[in-house]
């Protein structure tokens, strides 16, 4: 079954150029299902059937799984199946017809903008952390690039002359996005101050580096926000796509179109950018609720 499982990874890094942190998601999903078949007492993927697979998911739930986890596990498997079935591993797909878990839509967690003031404002300048966190939340305010796209970044895919951020988003498709006068300032001053200091190679590419001089990792951003947010008193839930949430939500809110927030955050269908209008309505009616005489 692993060998299985890294052919079907090495198709989808080949064939389709899927991101690296989708497919470590379909690799751990996969994984988890293939060691519940085995002790299920199944040695081979030939003999499962779907009741193997609705066993599974049910496993997921009665973990607790959120149901946004059980419906990607579900779509892992059935492409896997898929591949498996046009390879010709297998002689039928048992994941056929099974319905995924129906999903409820939750409105994203949106900052005010008050409250990204007070975030952006944590970091002590005078150091040379200070001035990359400083810059890194400056810059994912201003771009609403996601987490990995920032870390991800080398030094020549910033054009502060030009006012603009490439980025690899998922699916390998590279887009242009606009920087702001503000999140120019901070990144010159790290690049210019505090860059030099935690650089060990003198070839280094990445643009923000941790303390040994290395790429700072996604789990290293996530350390920074939340501690950030804390210095904040933020209570709200703070994840690593939240100042990108609140980057399409505040442009939006300001007046700008939806295709082109949609363009700058890198979505494949704009249906996925709409979520936003729904914040925003959302937020004014919180607005007029407040405001209003005899709301």
């Amino acid at each position: 079954m692993e060998n299985l499982i890294t052919q079907f990874i090495h198709y989808l890094t080949v064939e389709r150029g899927l991101a690296a942190n989708t497919l470590e998601s379909y690799r751990r999903d996969l994984v988890s299902y293939c060691g519940y078949v085995k002790k299920e007492g199944i040695a081979n993927l030939k003999s499962t059937n779907r009741m193997q697979i609705i066993g599974y998911l049910l496993n997921l739930q009665q973990k607790g799984r959120a149901t946004a986890t059980i419906s990607r596990n579900l779509a892992s498997i059935r492409a896997f199946y898929q591949f498996l079935l046009r390879e010709k591993f297998i002689d039928n797909d048992p994941s056929v017809n099974l319905e995924s878990p129906k999903i409820e839509k939750r409105l994203p967690h949106v900052l005010s903008i008050d409250e990204v003031e007070s975030l952006l404002n944590g970091p002590q300048i005078q150091t040379p952390a200070g001035q990359r966190d400083k810059a890194m939340l400056e810059l994912l305010y201003a771009t609403g690039i996601r987490v990995s796209e920032l870390v991800n970044l080398n030094v020549t895919d910033i054009n502060l002359g030009m006012g603009f951020v490439k980025c690899m988003g998922k699916g390998s498709k590279e887009r242009i996005i606009p920087i702001g006068r503000v999140a120019i300032e901070n990144v010159t001053a790290y690049i210019e101050r505090g860059r030099p200091f935690l650089k060990k190679k003198s070839q280094e590419e990445a643009m923000f580096l941790n303390h040994h001089g290395r790429r700072l990792s996604r789990q290293g951003f996530w350390k920074i926000i939340k501690k950030y947010a804390s210095l904040a008193r933020i209570e709200k839930e703070i994840t690593p796509h939240t100042l990108r949430h609140s980057f399409a939500t505040h442009l939006l809110e300001n007046g700008a179109d939806l295709r082109s927030v949609q363009e700058m955050l890198g979505h494949a269908d704009i249906s996925t950018t709409q979520i936003y209008t729904h914040v925003t309505k959302s937020r004014l009616k919180e607005v007029y609720a407040k405001a209003h005489p005899r709301a």
